[in-house]
């Protein structure tokens, strides 16, 4: 790749969610969870912060003059020193076994002071101008407390559009070619052969290779699977029903006629996974008209989806707007799908929820 083809910036993404992957898989396997409640109810775990810190030191080391747009702030950590200590000591804790790679990410932090600055330089307000960073360090906290899926998700934003996107996916098969079963969301683990890292580069593909401890290892060229006909397709959800309306999803597998029941996951694995061709049509349907999805909940799957030859619109089948801010405030919900395929799902969406 050419400098003007994000390769220095798709390299750094790549390390920098390996790096945090080491961290939250040790938290994963030790259990030191320990969690705060943030506005929205949604657990925090230790494993969110130390991510952050690492991640967003690794951007600011190497492109100084980006915004990012984190999930996690450190205010309440300042009172809870408890808290604190065990994330510098994970945080510590968390290199990669290749000194190169180590050292292209800007070395470790230096104190618990700051990885606590760390985790604050995530305050971007996003926007449709500049190079800006979306991160969900731990996306599906919920899946990940309760041993399921989670993803580690991170992309680039240029002027409102996402042009590289990075998920680390620690329980998700290595093998491109491993089906979707409804277990994939429960009692998920990263016990050998799994743990994937996925990338896009805009105009360039997508990729998915195995999750390493130093150096990159080889990618593999992911594509969406051929929808021949929709009634056989696998249709991938949520699993928390306060993310997306399970009855308006089965009213939309039903009007489709896939005879599969959907398999229910956390976390942006599920556009992770459509896009290498386990699964095929990703939805999240609308349960509050107030809500507006966060931006690093999509950003990462959508550049990544599109690259493996899908579609993420939202629910009226418009292109998601990841220009105006910290939050999809244009768009309502997502489908993702082949591209051949995908203007047929939004009309049987669109139909079941017209009617509601």
């Amino acid at each position: 790749m050419a400098s003007s083809d994000y390769a220095k910036e798709l390299k750094i993404a790549l390390l920098a969610v390996q790096r945090a992957c080491l961290l939250t898989k040790r938290v994963f396997h030790e259990k030191a969870k320990g969690t705060t409640s943030k506005d929205d109810k949604s657990p925090v775990t230790i494993g969110d912060y130390g991510a952050q810190a690492l991640i967003n030191h690794a951007i600011r080391n190497n492109f100084p003059s980006d915004g990012i747009v984190g999930e996690e702030e450190a205010n309440d950590l300042r009172n809870n020193k408890s808290l604190s200590s065990q994330i510098w000591e994970l945080v510590q804790g968390a290199k990669l076994s290749d000194s190169a790679t180590e050292g292209d990410l800007g070395g470790s932090l230096e104190s618990e002071e700051d990885t606590l600055k760390a985790i604050d330089l995530g305050s971007s307000p996003g926007g449709d101008k500049g190079r800006v960073w979306a991160l969900d360090p731990i996306d599906g906290t919920k899946g990940f407390l309760r041993g399921g899926q989670y993803a580690v998700c991170l992309a680039l934003m240029v002027d409102g559009k996402v042009v590289v996107g990075v998920l680390g996916c620690p329980n998700l098969p290595v093998s491109d070619s491993a089906p979707l079963d409804s277990k994939i969301g429960e009692d998920a683990s990263d016990e050998e052969g799994k743990g994937v890292l996925f990338s896009a580069v805009e105009g360039h593909g997508a990729t998915s290779r195995p999750l390493g401890t130093g150096a990159l290892q080889s990618p593999s060229s992911i594509s969406m699977r051929t929808v021949r006909e929709l009634k056989e397709a696998t249709l991938c959800e949520s699993v928390e029903a306060g993310h997306s309306s399970h009855g308006d999803v089965a009213a939309i597998s039903s009007r489709l006629q896939i005879t599969k029941p959907s398999v229910r996951m956390d976390s942006q694995a599920k556009y992770a996974s459509i896009a290498r061709g386990a699964g095929d049509i990703y939805l999240r349907l609308p349960v509050s008209a107030s809500y507006q999805e966060k931006i690093w909940d999509h950003a990462a799957g959508d550049v990544i989806v599109k690259e493996a030859g899908g579609i993420v619109s939202d629910v009226r089948g418009d292109r998601l707007d990841f220009s105006v801010g910290r939050t999809l405030a244009k768009n309502k919900g997502v489908v993702a799908a082949p591209k051949a395929v995908h203007a047929a799902v939004v009309e049987v969406v669109k139909g079941v929820l017209e009617k509601k």
